[in-house]
């Protein structure tokens, strides 16, 4: 590599972006083309880093490959930072193979970390800890550890282990300052504040409270039977039934369980279940068709017994029913829940990680956009939307390891 680029690679290691930048801003190589991308993407030109990249990855070929799988990697992390989910997963874990194939375990790791964030994101967490299982951190440097960390972190919230969560956070605070970089402190605090705010209402014979994560765990640990109205499921220990595909189902379970331990009149359940006012023999019949398929449901935790007027929910085992339900329950209050990381998303990003069709996401984030919940910039397929009185996007942490070329 040329005098000019590896000052170039010096510069940018040290931060110096604009100096970086200056040494190859009018020459078209490949290794120009590659750290003129990573220095865009870290001035926030997403855009223009990723066009960057692309032709750097062209350039080099099949015939330097760990250099073009480092551009692909870069080009993966900016695709991940704006949220473009659509992005091939299957070019960045060939990437990712060709590094560990040619020994490049920096930039290998970072890709797999990549990998991890992705399916932490979409929900995928069994296959996020195969990843990460073949990963030691100790030997990584502090930006990478940090990041680990994170993903680490990210995933025991995901399953309600605070105290896993806690330890994986303070390693990650611990490498971030180690690291002396303000975006991964920034980054490490922000999710870090995830276990300070109220992840759910408690809702119980009347009562209503706000609860932190770990008090969520508390709850689901302490033997009641909880109607979770943030997953859909109801439990009991380590008994659980999903009603994600069930609404119906789950409407009646959760309002059986508002008025336990008394019973619900079979209008007020129609209404709940069916949206109807006033309900004739045809709700009637269709209630009690439903009410029996939940009985099957939750047949090993609960039973659901007929009363004069209604019907009453009946724990087997549990001497408590009680609802867990989001913070702030409205419509599209899913897709608000994903913009609030402070991320900008693309629509059919959203749709990937909520598991919706585009149209209906998008329909969603208009009406959002008319209350002004949201808002977006760009356009066509660069339109991203986020919540307004949120930054945008943090620096980015590109190639950790030697530049394409060395």
């Amino acid at each position: 590599m040329d005098s000019m680029i590896i000052a170039a690679a010096r510069l940018l290691a040290t931060g110096d972006l604009l100096g970086a930048l200056k040494r190859v801003a009018l020459r078209n190589d490949a290794p120009a083309l590659a750290l003129r991308g990573i220095v865009m993407a870290q001035l926030g030109d997403l855009v223009r880093a990723k066009a960057l990249l692309k032709m750097a990855a062209r350039a080099f070929g099949a015939r330097e490959p760990v250099a073009r799988a480092r551009c692909l990697v870069a080009e993966a992390e900016i695709a991940l930072v704006s949220r473009d989910l659509t992005w091939p997963a299957k070019t960045l874990t060939a990437a990712r193979e060709v590094l560990e194939a040619h020994d490049d375990r920096l930039n290998a790791a970072h890709a797999r970390h990549l990998e991890a964030r992705r399916l932490l994101l979409i929900g995928h967490l069994d296959e996020a800890e195969r990843l990460l299982a073949g990963v030691d951190p100790a030997p990584l440097p502090p930006p990478l550890r940090t990041t680990h960390e994170l993903v680490v972190g990210g995933i025991a919230i995901r399953r309600l282990r605070t105290s896993a969560a806690r330890a994986a956070l303070r390693r990650a605070e611990n490498a971030a300052r180690e690291a002396g970089i303000p975006a991964l402190d920034a980054e490490v605090e922000a999710v870090s504040h995830v276990l300070k705010t109220p992840a759910a209402r408690l809702i119980g014979q009347g009562d209503e409270r706000f609860l932190l994560l770990e008090e969520v765990e508390a709850v689901l640990t302490s033997g009641a039977l909880v109607v979770d109205a943030c997953r859909y499921v109801v439990r009991n220990g380590d008994e659980l039934v999903s009603l994600t595909t069930r609404p119906v189902l789950f409407a009646l379970a959760r309002a059986l369980a508002e008025n336990w331990p008394v019973d619900v009149s079979r209008n007020i359940l129609v209404a709940r279940a069916f949206g109807a006012k006033d309900a004739d023999e045809s709700h009637r019949a269709r209630l009690r068709v439903e009410v029996g398929r939940l009985r099957g449901e939750l047949h090993r935790i609960a039973d659901i017994k007929a009363t004069k007027d209604g019907f009453v929910l009946a724990p087997r085992r549990a001497s408590e029913v009680v609802i867990l339900a989001p913070p702030v329950e409205e419509q599209n209050g899913e897709i608000l829940a994903f913009l609030a990381d402070g991320e900008a998303w693309s629509s059919s990003a959203l749709a990937i990680a909520i598991g919706a069709s585009p149209r209906t996401v998008q329909r969603a984030l208009d009406a959002l956009a008319e209350t002004g919940k949201v808002h977006s910039f760009g356009r066509g397929p660069a339109r991203r939307w986020t919540i307004p009185s949120l930054p945008g996007f943090p620096s980015t942490l590109l190639l950790p390891g030697p530049l394409p070329n060395d």
